[in-house]
């Protein structure tokens, strides 16, 4: 059901981004003034071009909240040649995301339903960074919550979602270290709650930054992708080792990488970094 859900949900996105395309060809462009032509106003000012207004400055006052300040450019964005082609296709497209908004509803309240045997298990899962009620419910949907009798570590469960490096090594050479394939729906979704851990401070975001440095810094996207994989896979052995133990999540902090650093070893590498730099150091110690 989780699953099917999900499905729904990207059906939702595909619809919008339709009605989009909708109005832009009508030469409407609330999207590159709104965040979303779903919320409140855009839905008020898409309806009042589907009943025929058509004058920007009208079409903008139905703005709502704080986009009540983008009123001036929000006039000039809605003037455009919206006809009658167009309204019949934005009623319809409005009726189906109506239509997936109703069945995600039931969705939901099912869900919640279902999981109510597992609440307290849910509980557990939602105090790691990134982790919200649903993404959680979907876990436990995946793996269940007698982990230990499946998964005896937390290197047999990475290994089965797929979110560990593959292991191709011949005469002593590693050839490839290409994850494994696994159970994508539960890779989609801790690679989703990766992306919004990594906006809380604390060890995943610190973790994350540690391996996109690592990997070319933040203008390679490569890099982050690389990175996010590693979060996810952190959180995967987070997520067993909490329903093993029946424990909440403890934040390691976000200096935990700084802690472990060795002082006279990082003094060494420092001192080689600035001599290759065409640098001579002199150590002097701090005074007491």
């Amino acid at each position: 059901m989780i699953r099917y859900r999900a499905k729904v949900a990207r059906q939702r996105v595909s619809e919008i981004a339709r009605l989009g395309g909708v109005l832009q060809d009508a030469g409407i462009k609330i999207d590159s003034v709104a965040s979303s032509i779903a919320a409140k106003s855009g839905r008020s000012m898409i309806e009042a071009l589907i009943d025929g207004e058509r004058r920007g400055t009208v079409l903008a006052g139905l703005a709502r909240g704080k986009m009540r300040a983008k009123i001036p450019d929000l006039s000039m964005a809605l003037e455009g040649r919206f006809g009658d082609h167009h309204a019949l296709m934005c009623r319809l497209h409005l009726d189906h995301i109506d239509h997936l908004e109703a069945m995600l509803a039931r969705l939901d309240a099912q869900i919640e339903a279902m999981m109510a045997p597992f609440q307290c298990w849910r509980d557990l899962l939602i105090t790691i960074p990134g982790i919200g009620p649903l993404s959680a419910a979907a876990v436990i949907s995946e793996i269940g919550v007698t982990i230990t009798e499946f998964f005896p570590d937390d290197a047999r469960l990475a290994s089965w979602t797929g979110l560990c490096p593959g292991n191709c090594e011949s005469a002593g050479k590693r050839r490839s270290g290409r994850r494994r394939k696994g159970n994508e729906h539960l890779q989609s979704i801790l690679v989703e709650c990766a992306w919004a851990a990594v906006r809380h401070d604390g060890y995943l975001k610190s973790l994350y930054h540690r391996h996109v440095m690592k990997w070319g810094g933040y203008r390679s996207q490569t890099a982050k992708k690389k990175a996010i994989v590693v979060v996810a896979h952190a959180m995967i052995v987070i997520i067993w080792h909490i329903l093993a133990t029946e424990k909440p999540y403890h934040e390691l902090g976000a200096d935990y990488f700084t802690r472990r650093l060795d002082p006279s070893r990082e003094t060494r590498r420092l001192i080689a970094r600035l001599e290759a730099l065409g640098h001579r150091v002199t150590l002097q110690d701090t005074a007491a």
